[in-house]
């Protein structure tokens, strides 16, 4: 199983989901699990930003060795479940990858949809889809130019929606 993280500059949010979904899927014991990350506007090559750095360590998660990367339909379409920050990140994704409308959520989306609808594997979020309205969906704010609060929010909101996210990934 390999999910792929979605945002802007790929320094903030899409880094710390992937950071923290290979920590939390590694303690849930899901095997052959692996999590990446890419941007809609990546800040190429950099690393995590500065102010997500304490915030993914206190959660537990790893910040070393890390460098944004631009989004592509190559990086897109192999992805075996894509999760994005915000709806505009989703819609971004299926402009490059539109075969990927059912396997391209947005985090919180599909955090709801195994928890309220009761999802049991990663085929189910799309079948399940419809029973959220457009106006429901709540997006993940990015951070950036914020104070370390709100880096500290965005990471707990994060590490808070991917434990159900990930019990799908077990099937």
């Amino acid at each position: 199983m390999h999910v792929l993280f979605v945002c802007t500059g790929n320094i903030c949010r899409s880094p710390t989901a992937e950071r923290l979904a290979v920590t939390f899927a590694a303690r849930l014991g899901i095997a052959d699990f692996t999590a990446s990350s890419a941007g809609v506007r990546a800040v190429i090559a950099h690393p995590i930003h500065q102010k997500s750095v304490p915030v993914l360590e206190e959660l537990g998660g790893n910040a070393s060795d890390f460098a944004a990367r631009q989004l592509t339909q190559k990086i897109a379409s192999a992805a075996d479940l894509v999760l994005t920050m915000t709806r505009a990140h989703r819609d971004a994704v299926l402009e490059l990858a539109p075969r990927q409308l059912v396997r391209t959520f947005t985090l919180a989306e599909a955090a709801r949809l195994a928890v309220e609808f009761g999802a049991q594997d990663i085929k189910d979020l799309a079948s399940l889809r419809s029973r959220i309205a457009t106006h429901e969906f709540v997006d993940i704010p990015d951070p950036i130019g914020q104070d370390a609060e709100s880096f500290s929010r965005v990471g707990f909101l994060i590490a808070e929606l991917l434990p159900p996210v990930l019990e799908l990934c077990r099937s």
